[in-house]
């Protein structure tokens, strides 16, 4: 079968490798239908150090994290719904030597990697998805447990912001949504997000207004930078800062520390890997159950801006889309 594997110079080239023959247990053989090329596939790719030990060895050094496709064969102690059906895919969800990775026509997972997709649904709207709901669904989980009730996300429109706006409006949770452009304002409020506020010159006032008023003390981070310095200064008392990405890597976070101790924040790191909601199996499990039921609302989609066949991999890997749409490899 066809595979986009990982060379010893952290190159990719299309290989031809072994399709597997069964699946092992406690896993399932995917026939992929497409993957999306995430943020994350282009950072880990060349920036190694940055996943740590989170990316095991897989077979045949096929790349990709995300995708989606129908289970074609299960292994011992893989519940029987699994077969015959769509599923959306997460490789970091568990780690796995007898993994192959999502960039080839047929990959191994283990199942709890995968998300039971509804049959009305087109695999490759699902292509990039569960990483962003998974995601926005274990945040919530750790902010409510640390007894936060409301969220800031600064990267409002971006996939993962869509996936927490449909996941908090589920649980009556008040969210901010800081985007750049009163375009991205008008998707989400089309989409029914109430509270979007652009980052136009001055808005840190009416941010701070709304934040004290919703109560919203954790801010889920993308950006990082001068964004987040600002941001800062607009925040309720006993606010945390939880930072999952750094689009804005090339300017520092910068604010002073009477601003830390005045309004008591915390920064922490915030990782799919770490979380409670991935690390435990029974909550990973029950995380998945809970999301089948609502995986098809609209924000939860992939946005698709362009597919490529394999031997396309590096115009694919080149590709930046507008809007925050995505390359999409199809099989």
């Amino acid at each position: 079968m066809k595979a986009i594997c990982v060379t010893a110079t952290r190159d990719l080239e299309v290989r031809d490798v072994t399709a597997p023959t069964e699946a092992a247990a406690g896993h399932v053989v995917i026939q992929m239908a497409a993957s999306a090329i995430n943020h994350g596939d282009k950072t880990f790719l060349k920036r190694p150090a940055s996943v740590g030990a989170a990316l095991p060895p897989v077979q045949h050094d096929v790349w990709g994290a995300s995708g989606a496709g129908t289970v074609i064969a299960i292994g011992d102690g893989v519940p029987a719904r699994y077969l015959g059906r769509q599923v959306a895919v997460y490789r970091s969800l568990g780690r796995s030597t007898q993994s192959i990775g999502l960039w080839s026509e047929q990959a191994q997972m283990p199942y709890t990697n995968c998300l039971i997709l509804p049959d009305h649904v087109a695999a490759l709207d699902y292509s990039g998805s569960l990483v962003n709901v998974m995601t926005a669904y274990a945040f919530i989980e750790e902010i409510v447990a640390a007894g936060h009730r409301g969220i800031i996300v600064t990267a409002g429109h971006s996939a993962t912001g869509n996936a927490m706006a449909a996941l908090a409006r589920q649980r009556n949770l008040p969210v901010i949504f800081l985007v750049r452009t009163d375009a991205a304002r008008d998707a989400l409020h089309a989409a029914g997000v109430e509270h979007v506020i652009v980052t136009h010159e001055g808005y840190t006032t009416t941010l701070a207004e709304r934040a004290a008023q919703l109560g919203t003390t954790a801010v889920f981070d993308g950006v990082g930078g001068r964004l987040l310095s600002e941001v800062a200064t607009a925040l309720p008392v006993n606010s945390t800062i939880w930072c999952y990405g750094f689009l804005d890597a090339a300017s520092p976070m910068a604010f002073p520390t009477a601003l830390v101790m005045g309004k008591n924040l915390v920064i922490r790191r915030f990782s799919n890997f770490d979380s409670a909601t991935v690390r435990d199996r029974s909550k990973l499990e029950a995380a998945l159950e809970a999301l089948e039921k609502v995986i098809d609302d609209p924000l939860f989609r992939t946005r698709v801006g362009a597919t490529f066949a394999y031997e396309q991999i590096e115009a694919a890997m080149a590709y930046e889309g507008a809007g925050g749409v995505k390359a999409v490899l199809t099989a």
